[in-house]
């Protein structure tokens, strides 16, 4: 028998991390290839993680509420198998003493082994605090040298310097350097304050401990608050046309088609146009480079009672106006109904904010890292405005564009919205087919 390691998987092209929600398994079960055996959360999708072999599950090592970068060691399975892997396994125990010490030197090995591979948000921390990454020990992959080790170092005050003491490790609760060291653990520790405010709790306050997905959440806003320069600017759009031609043909879609079409489904489709038109919005930051994508995938985001998902519509240039508003319902519906899958949050290149959907006139959203932009599309309202030099009654839409300042620019954003205004506001019956 051989032993095999079950890792976190990526569930997402931006998600670095997952929670261990609940266990499906418990040691000695046998499982079969493909069963699943624990359900995880990310700030992107619930899903269920299927085992890689069959076998016997030996050992759990991550718990319930647990969560791990992708690639860590969640659980042992027991496997039919020959070889080398199972004659090693076999000789850990006697080799008890021997296992533990090259425990010890693997994180070492490793970290040389991934010195200078250091991810843009780490190189920036480090230069904002002065940390020589030379004697940083990672806990990521292979050693490597992630943005949670820099900030547990800068909260611990043990941070180290060009030509000082090198840092014991990266892993929580670090212990303190020698006594020469502990001067600059006072300036470093303000960070504490407003990550665990002291809130104090009265009779009747209520309690609401905080889910592993609401984590997950406040976790990636907040890198993309953080690394993401953000700006916004907002446009007024007539949308009557739309209005009235949509209104005249809902039921009969309804009847035939057996889903809803939505205003939303129309705003999805003249930003998909637009993007092929300014391609740059279709952007990610990468550091020394900016990345401009081929593929026009938009992120919906669909809300539930206690959580944000933000599943995707492949390919939405070519898709029609039924083909999208058929694609909102089926992933708003997995969405509720708890059943999205990983690969249906994969691969957004941009995303269209529904905001209007419960009221809002005016907002700014906060980026989909690692996306450059986000549109919010508000509600559908009746104003007078001025037309042809008279005061009119027309149904008004506000859409508020985030952008990533980093990577685009006023003007470009200008033209994008100014682009998507004239395609919704010569909607009509002629000149926007929905099939």
């Amino acid at each position: 028998m051989a032993i095999e390691q079950l890792t976190m998987p990526q569930l997402g092209e931006s998600v670095t991390e997952g929670t261990i929600s609940k266990w499906l398994v418990s040691v000695g079960d046998k499982v079969n290839k493909y069963d699943p055996i624990a359900e995880v959360m990310t700030d992107k999708v619930n899903a269920e993680i299927p085992s890689s072999f069959t076998g016997v599950i030996k050992e759990i090592i991550a718990k319930e509420g647990e969560t791990l970068p992708v690639g860590a060691v969640i659980c042992t399975m027991e496997v039919e198998g020959e070889g080398t892997a199972a004659e090693t396994k076999q000789e850990e125990a006697p080799k008890a003493e021997e296992t533990k010490e090259e425990a010890a030197q693997a994180p070492k090995k490793a970290d040389r082994a991934n010195k200078g591979r250091y991810s843009p948000a780490v190189l920036r921390l480090a230069q904002e605090h002065n940390i020589d990454l030379e004697q940083v020990q990672g806990t990521g992959l292979g050693g490597r040298i992630t943005r949670k080790d820099l900030l547990k170092l800068i909260e611990s005050g043990n941070i180290p310097k060009t030509g000082g003491q090198p840092a014991a490790s990266a892993q929580p609760a670090p212990q303190p350097t020698p006594a020469q060291e502990a001067p600059k653990a006072e300036p470093a520790a303000a960070p504490k304050q407003p990550t665990a405010p002291n809130v104090p709790v009265q009779a009747g306050d209520i309690e609401i401990p905080v889910t592993p997905v609401r984590k997950a959440i406040a976790a990636n806003m907040l890198r993309s608050k953080h690394e993401a320069p953000h700006a916004w600017t907002m446009v007024e759009v007539d949308v009557t046309n739309l209005v009235a031609y949509r209104d005249s043909i809902k039921d009969e879609f309804k009847k035939r088609e057996g889903f809803n079409l939505t205003y939303f489904a129309f705003f999805v489709k003249a930003v998909a146009q637009a993007l092929k038109e300014f391609p740059q919005l279709n952007s990610m930051w990468a550091g020394d480079k900016i990345v401009q994508k081929k593929d026009i995938n938009i992120s919906i985001a669909v809300a539930t009672d206690d959580a944000l998902f933000v599943p995707v519509i492949k390919h939405a240039d070519e898709k029609s106006i039924k083909g999208i508003a058929r694609e909102i319902a089926e992933l708003a519906a997995k969405v509720r109904a708890g059943k999205l899958r990983p690969e249906d949050m994969q691969g957004g290149t941009f995303t269209v904010n529904n905001t209007g959907s419960f009221g809002s006139v005016q907002s700014m959203g906060i980026i989909n890292y690692p996306q450059a932009a986000i549109l919010q599309v508000e509600s559908i309202v009746k104003r007078p405005v001025v037309k042809d030099g008279m005061i009119a009654i027309r149904d008004m839409v506000n859409l508020c564009l985030s952008l990533d300042h980093r990577v685009l620019d006023g003007l470009i954003c200008g033209r994008f919205l100014a682009r998507v205004k004239e395609i919704l506001e010569n909607v009509s019956k002629d000149n926007t087919p929905i099939y």
